[in-house]
């Protein structure tokens, strides 16, 4: 049942499309058909003389009269007809154009809804196993905090599975509760430390207020992962990555600042496009995690979603800064 209605919603949004730009193209050829009788209707009229009308033929000419009233009514039937066989294939090529990109969109839903919802049940066996082995061990066992800290990560999964399967639901119009920034970005940011540790790299938390936006927890989250992750990239070994929160009218200002080589070899705005992606700076990681241009794009499309944006804020030698804004719940 609903991925059929999944389908009926992408039909009706390629139809929509093909309607739109059908109706644009017929508009254009309208006024281009208009523009060329109009042009050839003036030109007739120039070229009829009334003194000629009372000449007689000389030997072997042929002479032809035209009644200026029967001339316009055909052109315009010309161009009406011109301009309905113009819209109606028009709709027909767009409609042929744009429904591939139709396909595609529903095999795109298709694919997330299906490994979200395929990945839900191992992720829950996964946190049931971690909860029972939480319980088995005693307090004072060693590896009782990487057991906990296990047990947060799994559900944070759980977390951006549901957020996923959400995102891809055309009929989901639930507005997200009013979610408090800063607790989100600290668990964000302490599941990122432990990829900066190895590197002797710091990652710094910054909060001068404690804002609450309308954006559910799993998505603020993987925005923040996302842009800490790109810092870390960058960023070189034994430095510091700065996460800082502050509220600026009625919005959430994050920003994330690194103090790499800055953006080089690509466009800085082109860096939240989905596979773009900047050549790693001299002397990084061979065996670092390779990038695959996906993590910003996301944000950008997660930001947009909710009122938002991420910008670059600077970049330069000294490193870079983005920086991500969202509207803050009203309370």
């Amino acid at each position: 049942m609903t991925r059929r209605a999944d389908l009926d919603v992408d039909a009706t949004a390629v139809r929509r499309a093909s309607r739109v730009v059908g109706l644009q193209i017929t508009i254009a050829s309208g006024a281009l058909v208009i523009a060329a009788i109009g042009v050839a209707f003036f030109f007739v009229l120039d070229q009829l003389r009334p003194s000629e009308l009372a000449e007689k033929p000389s030997p072997g000419e042929h002479k032809i009269y035209i009644d200026t009233t029967e001339a316009l009514v055909a052109f315009i039937v010309v161009g009406v007809l011109a301009v309905a066989v113009a819209g109606v294939a028009s709709l027909l090529i767009t409609r042929r154009a744009v429904g591939p990109l139709g396909r595609a969109l529903h095999m795109q839903k298709a694919f997330v809804q299906d490994a979200s919802h395929e990945l839900r049940t191992p992720l829950a066996v996964l946190d049931a196993r971690l909860q029972i082995l939480q319980r088995t061990l005693p307090p004072d066992d060693p590896s009782a905090p990487i057991v906990a800290e296990l047990r947060t990560d799994t559900r944070a999964l759980i977390d951006i599975v549901n957020d996923l399967l959400l995102a891809a639901d055309p009929e989901q119009d639930v507005p997200p509760q009013p979610t408090p920034v800063v607790p989100a970005v600290t668990r964000a940011v302490d599941a990122m430390r432990v990829l900066a540790r190895p590197r002797g790299i710091r990652v710094l938390l910054e909060a001068e207020t404690d804002p609450v936006v309308a954006v559910p927890v799993a998505s603020l989250q993987r925005c923040v992962t996302a842009l800490v992750d790109n810092a870390l990239a960058h960023a070189p070994d034994g430095s510091t990555v700065t996460v800082a929160v502050r509220s600026t009218g009625r919005r959430m200002m994050l920003t994330v600042a690194d103090t790499g080589p800055g953006i080089r070899g690509i466009d800085p705005q082109r860096i939240f496009d989905r596979f773009a992606r900047a050549p790693r700076p001299a002397g990084a990681d061979a065996g670092a995690r390779p990038s695959f241009g996906i993590g910003l794009a996301l944000v950008r499309e997660i930001a947009a979603r909710y009122g938002g944006s991420v910008d670059v804020a600077a970049t330069s030698d000294e490193g870079t800064v983005l920086e991500l804004s969202l509207p803050t719940a009203s309370t």
